[in-house]
């Protein structure tokens, strides 16, 4: 099987809808078929990643801390939007940290995370086979 570029796109708030969880589920299922996997978090889907989460209020499971397992599948280009960030009042600070272990660098681990512009997120769509909006 042909190894293809997968990019979802996470925009929506961690609760209150199902978006955010069914994308994680598929992002790790893409990941496990070795497809090369890359993910944006812009608009109130920077939220996804945010600490300390607490999903009671909304009825649901904090699924937040599976994102931490994300670089085990190698997924490690995980971009969030800069603006969407600001635009919340939120700095990375505030976001899980997120690392990967680089095998060809003796498993160094390294950060996930990636801040960029809206511009550069558009840059990044064009180069991808498929591009999934959640």
């Amino acid at each position: 099987m042909a190894t293809k570029k997968f990019l979802y796109v996470n925009r929506k708030a961690p609760y209150g809808t199902i978006y955010a969880l069914e994308s994680l589920e598929v992002v790790l299922i893409g990941a496990a078929f070795e497809q090369d996997v890359s993910l944006v978090f812009m608009d109130d889907g920077v939220f996804q990643l945010t600490k300390g989460q607490n999903a009671k209020s909304a009825g649901m499971k904090n699924f937040s801390p599976t994102y931490a397992a994300l670089g085990d599948y190698d997924v490690n280009k995980i971009y969030v939007d800069k603006e969407s960030l600001e635009e919340r009042g939120l700095t990375l600070d505030d976001l899980q940290h997120l690392t990967w272990e680089d095998e060809n660098e003796d498993w160094a681990e390294k950060d996930s995370i990636r801040l960029v512009t809206r511009a550069e997120i558009a840059e990044i769509m064009d180069t991808q086979d498929v591009v999934l909006s959640f």
